[in-house]
């Protein structure tokens, strides 16, 4: 195997991804062939080039990249010493590569005398001391004389195995001593032998050589020319090498290197803070600050004993090209060390607050807010002191997800209300966005931010998109939704046309999603959760991606296309396992609903729950809440449906009402509190007046029809299935003819509920949405017609993950474009692309379009989509594109222009503009 061995050192540890640097540096030479986004992102991590700050997980991604191409001409062993000193970025992005591994002949072993949170959850091996027999093989293999037996079975028993400490002994003992125990009768426990024997062995060197090697400690590149330099201004001759050498301590060679890692970790922390200052000094002055400005200001701070105007201004200018290259935490390692040389208090407490900013950023919510607390010390001006509060809000948002961060993000809008209006409304709405996700659960409540973000200073003109969002968001929460739907609608017309920058659709799209929701907008809410994921594989944002995929599989599951949800959920399950995190299984529990999965489906939300609770997530709890009122639904088990729908409308500010309400009327008609049916449908008649879209108008139709008695519910159930039949939204639509046919066979019009039913249950059927398919069989039997059980056929052999790949390759994409969007590695792909053909029973691409066309002609009738001429002035070239998705995604369909047919739609974002064949579109056949 070849072998690529770093270790991380104490001094180096906040220079950003020089671990990864360094473990690269051999195989840089194959960075050409990496896909373009991995490649950019070693560049500007590395120094090479400028550019976007890159995610230190797409970062961890390229490295994977280069070591799986350098793998293929062999196996490939990375051993990475000593992780407790590695710097965060790299940690960060090992790992992920780590977690990403699966058919790569590459092994990355992680060596680390701590836990580190980085590494959770993948194998570990815990090494202890050798056996008793092996121990004492050992310690004969290094004794030239003698050894008393009773010595001997000491120092096995006191070293514990410890094969450095058995090797190291016979320096530390005399002969009397090995051969009888008379010479060191008061022989000390030997747990801490071995830093103590190397520490002994440090301080017996003379005073020239200790210098030296204490330069070697502190400077971890291994450069013997640096070295050199910086023992000249020490006046450290080559002589000084000799002893050190000679001891086994120090080799220097072509490169510099300790003889154990735990020898540089001694003669850093057994010198002196005097001699450790001198040491950094020469090293500073001996590093050449055209090349390595980062490490040159690093080793300055170090030198430093007091404030320091020149190295705390250094360190600042660090901290830049640090976070231009994406080294949060190194920024924030530069920022903090900044503030601490710094003399001016007021500079002082503006290093701190940017200091604070970035620690949050990178999880340091406890380090952050001390470096709030630091800077409140100083003299603030108003606009500081609103920054300090920001910050207060923000790590209590990004620590608890909500449930605190609302009140002290109102206390910051009204801090820049004066100072700056539109930092001001974008804090108004940060705060209702937080308590929106907290809901039932925030401090204070969601009225009171409400309320509050009313008093938000008016907005400029024209408006902007965070603008149309905080306004609209507080009219329709306060009742007034004649005002606010459209100011929604039109923040939502901005995103949807692309006006809106990247910056304000990375920071806004979670919201607008749920004013889609609001406004009861199926296309813009799939289209803007398909920008969102656009947006995170664009740039990269591994952290943000799996929230992406969720949203996104939740807005398509709208459409029955549970498979689809599926996939999207298996890759946002398995990037936050490579993470090192979790995520809650918000997305994956409705899906088991829908489908009639009970036992599923109550395990999640079981799982879900005390998490939700614990996190301060009152829109988790309503999501558990509505996903039970639809399992029972579906399951006929009208009671408990009614009693969790009742619940989650308890709390119409979590944005669920457009999901409850249906639920909540079904509920109630069929448990006989008409009642109740009819209020649900009066809510629900308000709003969906308002709205005035499909789904809305669809839904209000249902609910009146649910709630109706004689000839008034028919004219409702018709138009509810003819409203639901022009959208996407093929759950509902088959649920409202099962609801209708329901009905119809109550008036005894059997002939006419079976076309209902019939049409209702196949629907259901090809979904699998078990529960209500059982639903429409028992109607169907109950109108005498016999309706046989069956299942949906689907790629039942196949996972997720395989699906999602076979389809992707059967497009066209080669292995590395695959790899590239689902940040696996092309190995990895190839793999999964071995068990599809296997379990397909097809040996070529070519072939896999046929065969996956082949399984869902099984289950699904044959669709067609509309096809229009392109009317992008922008793209006139692309001749006809697929116009099913609400913002044209202007892809060149599959079949070529004139076929009316369209297979697949290969949308450049993913799965969500890929699988418009299952959907039938307005007035398609």
């Amino acid at each position: 195997m070849r072998v690529l061995q770093i270790a991380g050192v104490e001094s180096e540890a906040e220079l950003p991804f020089a671990a990864v640097q360094q473990l690269c540096a051999p195989i840089m030479g194959r960075v050409s062939r990496l896909a373009g986004p991995q490649r950019s992102a070693l560049a500007v991590a590395f120094g090479f080039s400028a550019g976007e700050p890159p995610d230190q997980f797409l970062v961890g991604m390229a490295a994977l990249s280069l070591l799986a191409d350098t793998a293929q001409d062999g196996p490939l062993l990375c051993v990475v010493d000593d992780v407790q000193w590695l710097d965060q970025g790299s940690a960060q992005a090992l790992a992920f590569a780590a977690r990403r591994l699966l058919a790569e002949p590459v092994a990355l072993v992680f060596v680390t005398r701590q836990d580190s949170s980085y590494l959770q959850g993948l194998p570990e091996l815990v090494v202890g001391g050798l056996p008793d027999e092996d121990a004492r093989a050992l310690l004969a293999s290094v004794l030239a004389g003698p050894l008393d037996e009773r010595v001997r079975d000491r120092i096995i028993a006191e070293t514990r195995g410890n094969p450095l400490a058995l090797l190291a002994l016979p320096r530390r003992l005399t002969l009397a001593g090995l051969a009888g125990g008379f010479g060191e009768p008061d022989l000390p426990r030997l747990s801490g032998w071995t830093h103590e024997s190397f520490q002994r062995r440090y301080e017996a060197l003379p005073d020239v050589s200790r210098r030296l090697l204490l330069l070697a400690a502190a400077e971890p590149t291994g450069d013997p020319g640096l070295l050199w330099r910086a023992a000249a201004h020490l006046g450290i001759d080559a002589g000084a090498a000799d002893e050190a050498q000679y001891d086994g301590l120090l080799d220097i060679g072509v490169r510099v290197a300790f003889y154990h890692p735990l020898v540089r970790t001694v003669v850093y922390q057994t010198a002196s803070a005097r001699e450790r200052r001198a040491a950094h000094r020469a090293l500073a002055e001996a590093t050449d600050a055209a090349v390595d400005p980062d490490r040159r200001a690093w080793h300055l701070a170090h030198a430093t004993r007091g404030p320091d105007d020149a190295a705390a201004a250094e360190l600042e200018v660090s901290a830049d090209r640090a976070q231009a290259r994406g080294g949060l935490a190194a920024a924030a390692a530069f920022l903090d060390k900044s503030a601490a040389l710094t003399a001016d208090p007021a500079l002082r407490s503006a290093r701190s607050l940017a200091a604070a900013q970035a620690t949050a950023l990178v999880g340091g919510f406890d380090a952050a807010l001390r470096l709030v607390a630091a800077a409140e010390f100083g003299p603030l001006d108003d606009r500081q002191r609103a920054l300090a509060s920001l910050l207060r809000g923000q790590v209590a948002l990004l620590a608890q997800r909500g449930r605190d961060a609302p009140p002290l993000l109102i206390e910051a809008a009204r801090q820049f209300a004066s100072s700056d209006p539109t930092m001001a409304r974008d804090t108004y709405l940060e705060a209702l966005s937080a308590a929106l996700f907290a809901g039932r659960l925030a401090v204070g409540g969601v009225s009171g931010v409400v309320i509050a973000a009313g008093a938000a200073p008016p907005a400029a003109q024209p408006p902007r998109t965070a603008d149309l969002l905080l306004d609209g968001l507080v009219a329709v929460l306060t009742g007034d939704s004649s005002s606010g739907l459209p100011q929604l609608r039109r923040a939502l017309g901005t995103l949807l046309a692309g006006d809106a920058s990247v910056a304000e659709g990375q920071r806004w799209l979670w919201v607008a999603c749920h004013a889609a929701i609001l406004t009861w907008d199926h296309e813009a809410w799939q289209t803007l959760a398909a920008r969102q994921l656009g947006l995170a594989r664009d740039t990269g944002a591994l952290a943000a991606l799996p929230v992406a995929l969720n949203s996104l599989s939740a807005a398509i599951s709208w459409t029955g296309d549970f498979e689809a949800s599926a996939e999207l959920i298996t890759e946002a399950d398995a990037i936050v396992q490579a993470l090192g995190g979790s995520l809650p299984p918000y997305a994956a529990l409705p899906i088991a609903a829908w489908q009639g999965r009970e036992a599923e489906a109550r395990q999640l939300a079981e799982a879900s729950h005390d998490g939700a609770v614990a996190r301060g997530e009152g829109m988790g709890l309503a999501s558990i809440e509505w996903a039970t009122a639809l399992l029972c639904n579906g399951l006929g088990r009208y009671a408990d449906a009614l009693s969790a729908a009742q619940r989650a409308n308890e709390h119409p500010e979590e944005l669920w009402s457009t999901f409850i309400l249906p639920e909540l009327a079904e509920a109630a008609a069929r448990s006989g509190q008409r009642h109740v049916a009819a209020e649900a449908a009066d809510q629900l008649s308000g709003i969906a007046s308002g709205a005035g879209t499909e789904w809305a108008l669809a839904a209000r139709a249902c609910a009146r029809a649910l709630a109706a008695e004689g000839a008034a519910a028919e004219g409702l159930y018709l138009e509810a299935v003819e409203r639901f039949s022009r959208t996407r939204l093929r759950p509902a639509l088959a649920r409202a003819q099962l609801l209708y046919g329901e009905w119809l066979r109550r008036q005894r019009r059997r002939s006419e509920a079976r076309e209902q039913l019939r049409s209702a249950y196949d629907m259901l059927t090809q979904m699998r949405m078990d529960g209500f398919a059982e639903r429409a069989r028992r109607e169907l039997e109950a109108t005498g017609e016999h309706a046989r059980r069956r299942n949906a056929g689907t790629v039942h052999d196949l996972t997720p993950q395989e699906r999602q790949i076979a389809r992707l390759a059967a497009r066209g994409a080669t292995n590395a474009d695959i790899a590239s969007q689902l940040f696996i590695s092309a190995h990895t792909v190839a793999y999964h692309l071995t068990k599809v053909f296997a379990k397909l029973g097809v040996s070529s691409r070519g072939q896999l379009a046929e065969a996956l066309a082949r399984l869902r002609s099984s289950a699904e009738p044959a669709r067609s989509l509309r096809l229009e001429a392109a009317d992008d002035a922008s793209a006139p070239a692309r001749g006809r594109h697929c116009a099913h998705d609400a913002h044209r995604c202007g892809v060149p369909l599959v079949g070529g222009p004139g076929t009316g047919l369209v297979p697949e739609c290969p949308g450049p974002v993913g799965p969500c503009l890929q699988r418009w064949p299952v959907l039938p579109h307005r007035g398609a056949a």
